[in-house]
């Protein structure tokens, strides 16, 4: 009969049973050590970039001082800076009041005629007491890596003080060390609501293309010639 019969048949069976299940937990263990290499690749990135500014990441208060101050471009509200990137603008407006930096350079998305972050920010900062020549802007900023290092190599900034909601900054900061800029980072801080999730989901997706920006180092979406805006703010600052 099939399978035997008696304790022969019996035993057969059993020890069938025991190998498919071997079988199964070999499996499942293989599963579970592949998804556990997975996960570890996709979140490295975000343990680098969370260490790499472990010490250097504060407030307005606690920022050492700074040539430059270097705000991130983060929406627009029917031509107005949205919530969250007025709030950048506040605290780059307290480190120009506090004389924690003397220049400030903002950078944004204008790609398209009728979105126009840098000057937003540029109208923002100077309502609100920060003289218009002390703020220089960045028209080409598409995204952190092209800010940071756009920053450096068209602005000539070597040193900075980077404005940034406390979810993002830590990649900034990054990034702009990466573009060749020391930096110290400014986290405003926010509600924990959807949008700040939502931001904070987008990161570590972010830190893996940070980790390639950093290594790779691309030329920005638009290099161009260098810029003296900056330059120019500076020398002022320093007549007064």
């Amino acid at each position: 009969m099939r399978g035997g019969t008696g304790i022969s048949g019996l035993l057969r069976r059993r020890a069938g049973g025991v190998r498919a299940r071997l079988r199964q937990r070999r499996t499942q263990r293989r599963l579970f050590q592949t998804a556990t290499v997975l996960c570890s690749l996709a979140l490295a990135p975000s343990a680098w970039v969370w260490l790499s500014g472990e010490d250097r990441v504060g407030t307005v208060e606690s920022a050492p001082s700074a040539p430059v101050a270097v705000v991130f471009g983060a929406g627009l509200d029917q031509g107005r800076p949205s919530p969250y990137l007025e709030h950048r603008l506040v605290a780059a407006v307290d480190l120009y009041r506090e004389g924690k930096v003397r220049a400030i350079l903002v950078t944004g998305d204008n790609g398209r005629v009728e979105y126009d972050e840098p000057d937003a920010m540029y109208r923002y900062l100077t309502e609100h007491g920060v003289p218009g020549e002390r703020v220089v802007r960045d028209y080409a900023g598409f995204d952190t890596w092209n800010s940071c290092t756009r920053a450096h190599r068209i602005f000539g900034v070597d040193r900075a003080v980077l404005v940034s909601q406390d979810f993002h900054v830590r990649r900034a900061l990054a990034l702009c060390e990466a573009a060749g800029i020391r930096s110290y980072a400014v986290g405003v801080p926010e509600l924990h609501d959807a949008t700040w999730l939502y931001g904070g989901l987008r990161e570590v997706a972010g830190a893996g293309k940070a980790a390639v920006n950093a290594l790779v180092r691309p030329d920005p979406v638009f290099l161009g010639p260098k810029e003296d805006g900056i330059t120019k703010a500076l020398a002022e600052a320093a007549e007064e």
